[in-house]
């Protein structure tokens, strides 16, 4: 059965470039976005160098807009030395990434001084998005709450976790959340398969029980984010790991999983995939965009046959339910499968570019 769709919205993505093309780059991150449904990416800013400033801002920008196949947004990054030239950035940006925790690359905040002036100088209008786990998670809130800010929480893989926020939640707080598919479908039970080096990944992967209160508490999660973040085989199978996995091609398949074994409805998987990324972040409309999806149609994942230049997958193997067959974005049909079918740089920036129909025929790749 065909099913159309709104373009999916992934909040949280790392497309590598500038700095790591060997892992991934705008033109094959973004394929692979468009064969997972996802019309528009918000990327992180733990490049190389990392998106701290202007310049390494501008970098960026020109890399996607030479290759990016759909749309996109850039966050910036908090550090110990943009306390005050971060905020004035932000009309250019998705909102301000903010890492309390380590993670690859080396952006991260361990000073709460820091944490608090990045976001009293943040505009309001534009959002806090925070990497923070356990204990880390409720001082973000507690800051937060102090400054009467809002603040998205990200990858949210575990049990105390999750009742934190939906405590916070009840209090009247305005924080929101997002939870990978990888947390909701693997757990510490799957790193035998997956094998050492390709299981990290950060947050790591969680308990059973861990797993278990995520979707016992569904309604506390706004977003389903793949935190696509992907490295070589060589580098996965190293003597020192990164962590991170891809996700934007196997993300959807797996969540219409789910709907078919009745553990989430339609309207739930596109409240997290479209409608709530895209209050959320304050994003634009994409006029006359959709995607059509055979949602019975089955498929054994292989990462040799992934758009994402990384061409692994910790769901190898894996037999899926659910394939996108086509994507139309701002009424220009970009993508039948299996083909990408318009040029780089047919993705605009939602912050800074145009989202209005392109009149302009696709050409093809």
């Amino acid at each position: 059965m065909l099913l159309t769709l709104p373009g999916l919205i992934d909040p949280h993505v790392h497309m590598r470039e500038p700095g790591q093309t060997h892992k991934e780059d705008w033109r094959s991150g973004t394929a692979a976005a468009l064969a997972g449904g996802f019309t528009c990416v918000l990327a992180m800013p733990n490049t190389r160098p990392p998106l701290v400033d202007i310049p390494s801002l501008e970098a960026a920008e020109d890399c996607a807009r030479k290759k990016a196949l759909c749309d996109y947004g850039l966050f910036i990054g908090a550090g110990a030395d943009n306390l005050e030239t971060a905020a004035p950035l932000a009309p250019k940006t998705a909102g301000l990434k903010m890492y309390l925790d380590r993670t690859f690359g080396p952006l991260q905040l361990k000073n709460k001084a820091a944490i608090t002036a990045h976001m009293a100088n943040w505009p309001a209008a534009k959002p806090i998005v925070v990497h923070a786990e356990g204990r880390k998670i409720a001082m973000a809130i507690q800051i937060a709450a102090r400054l009467k800010r809002s603040l998205h929480i990200a990858h949210v893989s575990r049990k105390e976790e999750i009742l934190l926020i939906k405590a916070a939640k009840e209090k009247g707080l305005a924080v929101t959340c997002e939870v990978t598919p990888h947390h909701l479908f693997l757990t510490k039970e799957d790193i035998p398969r997956i094998g050492p080096g390709r299981s990290e990944v950060r947050p790591r992967l969680a308990e059973k029980s861990d797993q278990a209160a995520l979707w016992e508490n569904l309604a506390v999660i706004d977003c389903f984010a793949t935190d696509h973040a992907p490295h070589t085989k060589a580098e996965k199978d190293g003597e020192d790991p990164p962590p991170g996995f891809p996700g934007l091609e196997t993300a959807l398949p797996l969540l219409l999983g789910a709907v078919h074994e009745g553990r989430l409805t339609m309207e739930d998987l596109l409240q997290r995939m479209h409608d709530n990324p895209k209050r959320i972040f304050s994003l634009p409309e994409q006029l006359v965009t959709m995607i059509q999806v055979d949602v019975d149609a089955r498929w054994t994942v292989r990462g040799e046959y992934l758009k994402t230049q990384c061409a692994w997958t910790p769901f190898e193997g894996m037999s899926l339910r659910g394939r996108v067959i086509q994507v139309d974005l701002r009424g220009t049909t970009v993508y039948e499968a299996p083909d990408v079918i318009v040029e780089p740089g047919f993705g605009r920036n939602i912050s800074t570019g145009s989202l209005a129909p392109d009149p302009v025929k696709p050409i093809p790749m």
